[in-house]
């Protein structure tokens, strides 16, 4: 770990000798690679730093009490001492998760899709709760969050919504939350009062952007049409709704929820880019599968992830055997707790498997 941390510590001073020199600075294309490449090791080189700074305390401590000091003066000195062992203890842990490998899509926005699973309309109201509970950690988090196509059934309910969530390290914060959502509770419809399991499941596609995947033109058929439901004159006279269909795969991707015919495409074909980046890197997990990287869960679709039981007033993340209560709150959008909960158990997984 420590020959690591030497070598970054090396590439850092020279990232700081070369952006100080004045043929980079005139160089703007150059100057900004070399400054994105430093800032992405600030924080690993700061407490490197920290380290070194609390090693030479300690050996500057531990050098005093071998001199002759009053009783005063050597329990201080001991004190001292203890706590910067504490200190150094706490800092090589944080070094180690700072040298994790880090998921490329980390910081991408996501395509989020959420659909009514087994359960008829109560699967649907459940969905729709799922919704408002992402929409409303997501304003927690001053994200952005755009409906990119819906549809909705009876009773309040959603049978599918696909969102685009834009900000800081939205994937980083929402990729484990894939997979399939099971309820437990009395459907109010319910007579008897007999508990009902229904299901509803969440996807989360790191967004690609056309660098990341480059659709051939040829491969695409783009047909324009009416939007159905509720809009007024727009919906009825002027065609607006893109539906995508990408031969290859046969994926087919409809967006109508805009006005605009260009931006309906626009959103279309970054829900397409993003289901076919996520097909291609599923695959190459596949053929790779000896090398994957630690994973909290499988994060396929059919996996059953958690449980939502109300009578009991439960969350059960079944990955991690995690069980949190005050359903309310959770539904209101106060995601924290669990998601750091996830975020820790992937980083302890990496650690065990770098150290193995």
């Amino acid at each position: 770990m420590w020959e690591k941390l030497e070598q970054i510590n090396k590439r850092y001073e020279e990232l700081v000798a070369q952006m100080g020199s004045p043929e980079i600075a005139t160089d703007h294309v150059q100057m900004t690679k070399l400054a994105q490449e430093k800032s992405s090791l600030d924080g690993i080189i700061g407490l490197y730093q920290d380290y070194k700074a609390a090693v030479k305390s300690l050996e500057d401590t531990k050098s005093m009490l071998n001199e002759k000091l009053d009783a005063e003066m050597a329990a201080m000195a001991k004190d001292e001492a203890h706590q910067l062992e504490e200190k150094l203890a706490k800092l090589q842990e944080e070094l180690k998760l700072a040298l994790l490998p880090k998921d490329p899509n980390d910081e991408k926005n996501i395509i989020m899709e959420i659909r009514a699973g087994a359960g008829g309309d109560e699967a649907a109201i459940f969905a729709a709760e799922l919704f408002r509970m992402y929409s409303r950690y997501a304003q927690n988090r001053r994200w952005n969050v755009d409906a990119i196509s819906s549809s909705e059934s009876i009773g309040g309910g959603i049978k599918e919504i696909i969102l685009e969530i834009s900000g800081k390290n939205v994937f980083s914060r929402l990729k484990n939350e894939r997979g399939v959502h099971r309820v437990q509770r009395v459907p109010v419809t319910e007579s008897s009062g007999r508990i009902h399991t229904s299901t509803a499941t969440v996807a989360v596609l790191p967004e690609a952007e056309e660098v990341d995947m480059e659709i051939n033109p040829s491969d695409l058929r783009v047909d324009i049409f009416h939007s159905g439901g509720a809009g007024g004159q727009n919906v009825n006279k002027v065609a607006t709704a893109v539906r995508l269909t990408h031969f290859p795969t046969g994926m087919v991707v409809i967006c109508q929820d805009e006005r605009s015919q260009l931006r309906n495409r626009q959103k279309a074909m970054a829900v397409l880019r993003s289901r076919l980046l996520d097909m291609e890197t599923s695959k190459q997990q596949q053929e790779m599968s000896s090398m994957r990287r630690s994973q909290v869960g499988s994060g396929e679709r059919s996996e059953k992830i958690r449980t939502y039981n109300f009578p009991q007033d439960r969350l059960s993340d079944h990955r991690i055997g995690l069980t949190l209560h005050s359903l309310p709150r959770i539904m209101q959008g106060e995601l924290d707790e669990m998601i750091d909960a996830l975020a820790s158990d992937e980083q302890a997984k990496l650690l065990q498997e770098q150290l193995s």
